[in-house]
Order: C-alpha cells, then structure tokens, then sequence
C-alpha cells in the first residue's frame, strides 16, 4: 500500500489543477508546470485537496510517483524551488553574465554555462550560486550541470557541491604511511 500516494494535495488560494487524459497542469501565481501521468492513476478534487486513486496493484508505485510530482508541481507555482551551489577553492569563482554563468575553475579558460530562459540564477557572493524557478527538476538538472564542471575532489576539498549534499574527505595517503 503506497502510503506517499494516499496523502492528499492541499490546494493552496490560488493554485488551479487540471487533468486532461494522462497530462497534469498545475497553474498558480508563479506559473504553469504540466506533467505527464500514467493514465490508471485516477485524480479527484474534493474540499480543495487533490486524491490519487488506482484499480489494480501493480499501479501501487505510480501513485506515489504521480502524487510526489504534482506535489512538487503545487509547490513551485506557489514557493518556488531554489538550490544554492557552492565553490570551494583558491582562486574559483562565478559571475553571472547576461544570460551565462561564467566560472573560474582553475582551468586554463574560463568555463561558460547557457542558462535556462525559465530559471534564474544569481551569485550571492563569488563563491555561492544560488539557482531558482518553479521546476524542481529543472532547478536541480541545472545545479548538476554546474557542478560537473569540476565535481568536488575528496583529498583537498576543492571543487563545485550543492549545499547540503554530504561530502567524504578523505586521509590521503600521508594516513597509510608507518602501517606494515
């Protein structure tokens, strides 16, 4: 029994929730987010909440996924999604350039990234990205983007992370010496 699927979805003022066949459109004061969902995932709307039902088993798991999704859908029309990368080593940077990001990586050139039309992304400091918009998806695939352009090292701690994400630092190999 899903027990994620069974919760119901507050509709909060504002907020708008249609379902035509398998496709989901949320609407609210930040925008229109719209999803695809397994067509055996029934939705009823009742007092301002929003149910998920199904028919057989085997749709148990995509109750769940269908409601984690329109839930994510309320909650960046509403709220909004942002995520805050950070930069960690001597000399690495970012500024945001009209619609690039341009990071100093301690490589040779520096490192342009396009950004999304529908995100927007801002340097807190030179050192701290913050990226935010109504996708969570979006919000997060771009955060991964950044940071692939120079993943976080574990010996030194350089490199690019989201905050929050857990970060293993290692002895090297000065913590191995004397042992026989």
């Amino acid at each position: 029994m899903s027990r994620i699927g069974n919760k119901p979805i507050k509709l909060e003022a504002g907020v708008t929730f249609e379902r035509n066949g398998d496709e989901i459109t949320v609407s609210g004061p930040k925008g229109t987010l719209k999803e695809i969902v397994d067509k055996n995932i029934k939705t009823e709307v009742k007092n301002g909440e929003i149910h998920f039902t199904f028919d057989k088993p085997e749709f148990n798991a995509k109750q769940g996924l269908a409601r984690a999704l329109t839930n994510n859908m309320v909650v960046g029309v509403t709220k909004g999604w942002e995520k805050k990368v950070v930069i960690a080593g001597v000399g690495y940077k970012a500024q945001v350039s009209g619609n690039k990001l341009v990071l100093n990586l301690g490589y040779s050139h520096p490192i342009e990234v396009e950004i999304p039309s529908d995100l927007k992304v801002t340097c807190t400091s030179v050192t701290e990205i913050l990226v935010s918009g109504i996708d969570k998806q979006k919000v997060g695939q771009f955060c991964a983007i950044i940071r692939t352009k120079r993943p976080y090292e574990p010996y030194h701690g350089y490199g690019v992370h989201v905050d929050g994400e857990h970060l293993v630092r290692k002895a090297g190999k000065a913590a191995g010496k004397g042992k026989k």
